[in-house]
C-alpha cells in the first residue's frame, strides 16, 4: 500500500545538511520524510513505493537529478527538481518535463511551505476520494493527456505559487486559469488582461492604475487590474508581448506583493494569485529578449503546459459534440451529426487547436443541409498539394478584404497561431492582428 496514515516526502541530495533540514522541517508538518544522497538510492526509495513529493538535486554524484524525472515520470510521486546553479538551460530542461517546480538554491522557508502544502492538500483530497480525476472546469475531454492537467491543476490549485501556462494557442489557457482560480477558494474575482491587445504606452496604467493628472488624459484616479483582483487571481496572458521595461516594472510587484500606481509614490499592498501564459517556448522567448530570465523564473513556481489537440486523441469528438449543442443553443436548433461526419478530418492535426474546431464546427453547422452535420474535409499542411508552399490562389476580381482575411487567418494557422511570427511575417504589428481578429468575430478566432 503506497499511502500511509500520513503524506510522504523523499529528498534527493548529496548535501546531507540539506537532507536532514528538509526532512526535519516537512516532519514538523506531520510529513513522513526520509533521504537518499544519490541516484541510485533515489531509484531504490521510488521502486519501493510513491511519494507524496519529491524533492531532487540536479547535481547527484552519479548523474542529474533530470534522470530520475525522466525514468518515473509522474508514476512514483510529483517532482519538484532544486539547484544552486540557474541556468536558461536546465529551466528550458524542466518545462519539457514532468516537473511540477523549478527551484533555486538557498530555498526559501515559504517555497518549500507552499510545496509541502500542496502535496498534503493532494495527499488529503486522495486519501479520502480515491486518485480518481474525471474534467475540471469547463474543460471537455478525457484523454490521459488532460487527465494529467487536471492533476496539476487540482495540486497547485489551493497553494500560493504562481503559475505559467504554456501551449499552443487554442489550447484552453484561459480555461486553465479559471479552473484554478475556481479550486484555489480565494474569494476575489478573476481578471484576465491580454497584455498584447493593449497599446504598450497604456499598458502600465491599466495594470498598475494611475493616480490623477500623472499624464495627459488622466482626469481621474484608477486603480489598475492588480488592484481590481484584489483577494483574486490575475491572468497575464500573451505574457511575452509585454515590453522589457515593464517586466521588470511587474518583477518588483511579484516581488513586493505591492503595487506603485503610475504618478504616485504610494505602495499599495496585494493580495493576488498571478497566472501568467505565453503560447510560446519560454527558452525561445528568453533567447530573444522577450521574456526576462529573473522573470520567468519568478512567474514559473509552478508551470503548466497544455497539450495540442492533435495529442489529445478522442477528445476531438467529445469537444465537437458539446460545440454542436452550444450552437444548438445559440440558434435554437436541434441538429445532430452524420454517421459520416468525422470521416474527413481523421488524421488532420488541428495545428489552431480548440479554436480552429469551433471554426470548423460553425462552418459546418451553418452550411448543413437539413439537421445532419457534417464537417468538410480537412488536409495537413504536408498533403496539401498547392499548399505545401504556403500559398493561397484568389480570383481575379475577389473582394480585398477577404483576400486580406484568408491571407491573415491562413499565416495565423502557418505560425501555429503565434501573433508575434504571424506578425513579423505579415509586416504588421500584433495589436493590428488583434484588430483584425476582433472585427472578423467568433468565425475568425485564432
Amino acid at each position: 500500500m503506497d499511502h500511509s496514515s500520513r503524506p510522504s516526502l523523499l529528498v534527493v541530495d548529496d548535501d546531507e545538511g540539506f537532507v536532514e533540514a528538509a526532512t526535519a522541517l516537512a516532519q514538523l508538518r506531520n510529513f513522513e520524510s526520509c533521504g537518499a544522497h544519490s541516484l541510485d538510492a533515489a531509484r531504490i526509495a521510488t521502486q519501493r513505493r510513491r511519494f507524496d513529493l519529491i524533492l531532487v538535486d540536479l547535481c547527484l554524484p552519479d548523474g542529474s537529478g533530470f534522470d530520475l524525472v525522466e525514468e518515473i515520470g509522474e508514476s512514483r510521486g510529483p517532482v519538484a527538481v532544486v539547484t544552486g546553479n540557474a541556468s536558461i538551460a536546465t529551466a528550458a530542461r524542466a518545462v519539457r518535463l514532468p516537473v511540477s517546480d523549478y527551484l533555486v538554491k538557498p530555498l526559501e522557508r515559504s517555497r518549500f511551505d507552499a510545496l509541502l502544502e500542496q502535496a498534503q492538500s493532494v495527499w488529503s483530497a486522495q486519501y479520502s476520494a480515491g486518485d480518481e480525476v474525471s474534467g475540471c472546469g469547463d474543460f471537455v475531454g478525457d484523454s490521459p493527456a488532460m487527465r494529467a492537467v487536471y492533476r496539476q491543476i487540482r495540486r497547485v490549485a489551493p497553494t500560493h505559487a504562481n503559475v505559467l501556462l504554456v501551449g499552443e494557442s487554442g489550447t484552453g489557457k484561459e480555461l486553465a486559469a479559471r479552473a484554478i482560480h475556481d479550486l484555489s477558494g480565494r474569494s476575489g474575482p478573476f481578471v484576465a488582461v491580454n497584455c498584447g491587445a493593449v497599446a504598450p504606452e497604456l499598458l502600465a496604467s491599466h495594470l498598475f492604475g494611475h493616480e490623477r493628472g500623472s499624464f495627459t488624459g488622466a482626469v481621474r484616479q484608477h486603480r489598475g487590474y492588480f488592484e481590481q483582483a484584489q483577494g483574486g487571481t490575475i491572468l497575464l496572458d500573451e505574457i511575452t508581448e509585454m515590453p522589457p521595461a515593464l517586466q521588470a516594472h511587474l518583477l518588483r510587484v511579484l516581488e513586493t506583493r505591492s503595487v506603485i500606481r503610475v504618478g504616485g509614490d504610494s505602495e499599495h499592498a496585494l493580495d493576488v494569485r498571478v497566472v501568467a501564459a505565453t503560447n510560446r517556448r519560454a527558452e525561445e522567448a528568453m533567447a530573444a529578449g522577450q521574456l526576462r530570465e529573473d522573470l520567468f523564473f519568478r512567474l514559473g513556481e509552478f508551470v503548466l503546459q497544455l497539450p495540442p489537440l492533435r495529442l489529445r486523441g478522442g477528445d476531438v469528438a467529445l469537444i465537437g459534440e458539446a460545440m454542436l449543442q452550444q450552437f444548438n443553443q445559440r440558434y435554437g436548433a436541434d441538429k445532430r451529426y452524420a454517421p459520416d461526419a468525422w470521416s474527413g478530418v481523421v488524421d488532420y492535426a488541428w495545428p489552431g487547436n480548440v479554436r480552429e474546431l469551433r471554426n470548423a464546427v460553425h462552418r459546418a453547422f451553418i452550411l448543413s443541409d437539413g439537421n445532419l452535420v457534417r464537417l468538410a474535409p480537412l488536409r495537413n499542411a504536408a498533403s496539401a498539394g498547392a499548399d505545401v508552399a504556403g500559398c493561397l490562389v484568389f480570383p481575379v476580381g475577389s473582394r480585398l478584404d477577404r483576400m486580406q482575411r484568408e491571407m491573415l487567418l491562413r499565416t495565423l494557422q502557418h505560425y501555429a497561431g503565434d501573433k508575434a511570427r504571424a506578425a513579423e511575417a505579415l509586416g504588421i504589428s500584433v495589436k493590428t492582428i488583434y484588430n483584425h481578429l476582433a472585427r472578423y468575430g467568433d468565425d475568425a478566432d485564432a
